[in-house]
């Protein structure tokens, strides 16, 4: 197995962000093309498939429903007031004064 997919099981990236752990060996590039239909039914049952190219980790194919959950997309707020009603901030006791601006005084 090549070193990239290898490193592609490992738990997590250097970040401490968990990784993804594609289902199954690695598909080359041309076995994918060749095999489409193939690698989009595992994909779709047996969970994220990794294509490599010229050894090297290049795309991952999910489920669209696994991709959703896996950038929020489905969790993001419907509205702006949604948005403001569920953000951290909320209770926060915030100082919104300031000094009032006269503006400069301009030579004409």
């Amino acid at each position: 197995m090549p070193k990239a997919a290898k490193q592609a099981r490992r738990g997590s990236t250097s970040s401490g962000v968990p990784r993804l752990k594609p289902a199954g060996q690695p598909w080359q590039l041309q076995a994918a093309k060749a095999r489409f239909s193939e690698l989009f039914r595992m994909a779709r049952t047996e969970g994220p498939q990794l294509i490599t190219r010229q050894g090297r980790e290049a795309v991952v194919m999910m489920p669209a429903e696994q991709f959703d959950q896996l950038v929020v997309r489905s969790r993001q707020p419907k509205s702006l007031v949604q948005f403001f009603r569920e953000s951290p901030l909320v209770g926060l006791e915030l100082d919104f004064e300031r000094d009032r601006d006269t503006g400069r005084d301009i030579k004409l």
